[in-house]
């Protein structure tokens, strides 16, 4: 199977080579039909609200709840502005360090898993500055139009879901990696991204005074004053309650166990309580989207990356102490997001395979970091140690569409990595105009976007 990229700055881009057909969908003015999601995580919830703005019936199965995934915990940061592709020709020079250090933010544990070996040797593959360039463009065009989204969505549904715009910080520990850092803005700059700038050491802790005590071991940050962020968990439960309301269905609780499939088309997912049928058929479901479509003959460029989060109280007498701009800190990958009264630490990539354990001196880590670049806060309580794993491909663009030899009402939306919060809206989006566009008997005439080969 050959896989590929379309351009995000089309309105009908995909992650995927887009094959528009004709389904046997049965359409009125009323209603396009009855989909079924797969998948409650930001990026299957997403989807589900933009099918049912436009008229779908719509019905969303997982495995779990909604927000139990990679969602549930994550570093919070909506990065609509700040894109930069983990796959970049720097990963050559650290490759010593990410297979042997056991305290790299960065884990490769290479183990007996073809899937493991294929994705590792693509990745490498785009690890490559003209690839990274043109990831770059892609993610940036999807992300802005993700941001239009979502604030439509919040201020349709008046979602509470601790949403705050306090800008964001990266910060690099060494002049090299600052000088990186001005290359990425002004690439940014010229693709027509959000007001970025280089700032000192001092600059950082004016941004954020509590920044003040870790400023001299910095040699600088990238500030962007419009980024955002969110809680993903408490905002996906939100949206489950808004959906429901809506008249969308969720089978929770039931994983899919196998399709049905007649020809070139799926009638149906085999759940333990019996089939269930649907007119199209989406699969948002995060690192298990792969052995999904394994099930229908098709290999999908995803892979989980795991990592963790702590969620520490911050105490009213204490406020200052704890940062209201979101952080990152580029050097042990580590982000800071401030949710009201709590502040987010997550961080970490590790391909280990679907293990969900909680490494404790992962978290320990995390604390040790937190304690470090923030010396005032105090670390008490539940912390709620977590961990995930984001569904990753290769080149870190997600697969939005369809699939070369998969069923015509099969849709994908899936591998959004590290960005599945930020770009959820505006994949949904994009993969509700391509659904809307395939049940078009005129779009039979219209060619696929050109692929783009990792």
């Amino acid at each position: 199977m050959t896989f590929g990229y379309g351009s995000a700055v089309d309105t009908h881009a995909t992650g995927w080579r887009v094959h528009p057909t004709v389904t046997a969908m049965t359409q009125t003015s009323s209603s396009p039909g009855h989909a079924l999601v797969i998948g409650a995580g930001i990026v299957g919830l997403g989807t589900a609200w933009s099918l049912l703005h436009d008229g779908w019936k719509v019905r969303v199965v997982d495995a779990g709840q909604p927000g139990d995934g990679a969602s549930g915990g994550n570093g919070a940061q909506l990065s609509y502005s700040y894109v930069q592709p983990l796959a970049d020709p720097g990963v050559w020079a650290q490759l010593p360090k990410l297979l042997l250090s056991r305290d790299s933010p960065l884990r490769l544990r290479p183990q007996l898993d073809p899937a493991q070996w294929a994705w590792l040797m693509s990745f490498m593959m785009a690890c490559r500055t003209s690839v990274s360039r043109e990831s770059t463009r892609e993610l940036l065009a999807l992300a802005s139009h993700s941001r239009e989204v979502f604030d439509r969505m919040r201020q349709e549904e008046q979602l509470d879901c601790d949403f705050t715009a306090s800008g964001k910080l990266v910060l690099y520990p060494d002049a090299a990696g600052l000088a990186s850092a001005r290359r990425q803005v002004e690439l940014q700059a010229a693709l027509g991204g959000a007001e970025q700038r280089i700032v000192s050491p001092a600059e950082c802790a004016d941004i954020e005074p509590a920044l003040t005590h870790y400023s001299d071991r910095i040699a600088g940050g990238v500030h962007t004053p419009s980024e955002c962020a969110v809680d993903c968990g408490q905002l996906c439960m939100t949206l489950h309650q808004r959906l429901q309301a809506s008249g969308v269905e969720f089978l929770l609780g039931q994983p899919v166990l196998g399709w049905r499939r007649e020809r070139r088309r799926v009638v149906a997912v085999r759940l333990a309580s019996g089939e269930v049928q649907a007119d199209v058929f989406v699969l948002a479901a995060g690192t298990g989207s792969a052995a999904l479509a394994r099930g229908l003959g098709l290999r999908l460029p995803v892979y989980p990356l795991k990592g963790y989060s702590i969620t520490v109280p911050v105490e009213a007498s204490a406020a200052t102490s704890a940062p209201h701009v979101s952080v990152t800190d580029l050097a042990r990958k580590v982000v800071f997001a401030r949710l009201g009264d709590r502040l987010r630490v997550a961080g970490m990539a590790e391909l280990v395979g679907e293990n969900r354990q909680i490494d404790q001196a992962r978290i320990e880590s995390l604390k040790a970091t937190t304690r470090d670049v923030f010396p005032q806060m105090v670390l008490t309580g539940d912390l709620q140690p977590w961990s995930g794993l984001r569904p990753a491909t290769p080149r870190g663009l997600p697969l939005i569409g369809q699939a070369d030899g998969g069923p015509d009402n099969l849709w994908l939306n899936a591998g959004h990595g590290a960005l599945g919060l930020t770009l959820a809206m505006g994949s949904a989006e994009r993969l509700r105009n391509l659904i809307r566009t395939a049940s078009d008997p005129a779009s039979r005439y219209r060619p696929a976007p050109a692929a783009c080969s990792v």
